[in-house]
């Protein structure tokens, strides 16, 4: 990661640092930054260290690029789940499928389709939208 910085402009800011720092208080400022990034090297590197421990060897099989959020293309994803041929559950698997009783509860009751015409309408609550 760059950032957009090139090697002009990285030393275009080390020039201006330079002139606001002074030549007296250089020498301070630049161990202190040598020692920032050491400590972020070792921080990093204890990081890097700790996932590898919490992970296990798993880690080392994980296809990251495969994960990388650059690649999702929302129009590709779309297209893919519309081509997607669906699964239709039969009348009967759906009047079927109703959850098992915890123990302890009353056991659900089976409750039959209901058919709506244009004299049996189903319920509107105009609160709702």
């Amino acid at each position: 990661m760059t950032f957009g910085l090139t090697f002009e402009k990285l030393l275009l800011i080390g020039l201006i640092a330079v002139l606001i720092i002074g030549p007296e208080r250089l020498p301070r400022a630049a161990e202190s930054f040598s020692r920032m990034v050491r400590k972020a090297g070792e921080y990093l590197r204890a990081t890097k260290t700790r996932v590898r421990e919490e992970m296990g060897p798993e880690i080392d099989d994980v296809d990251w690029r495969k994960l990388d959020p650059r690649q999702y293309d929302p129009r590709r994803i779309i297209r893919d789940a519309l081509m997607e041929e669906p699964q239709p559950a039969t009348p009967m698997q759906a009047r079927e499928t109703i959850a098992e009783p915890i123990a302890g509860t009353v056991a659900p009751t089976r409750v039959t389709p209901q058919e709506f015409s244009a004299t049996n309408r189903p319920p509107f609550d105009p609160e709702a939208t």
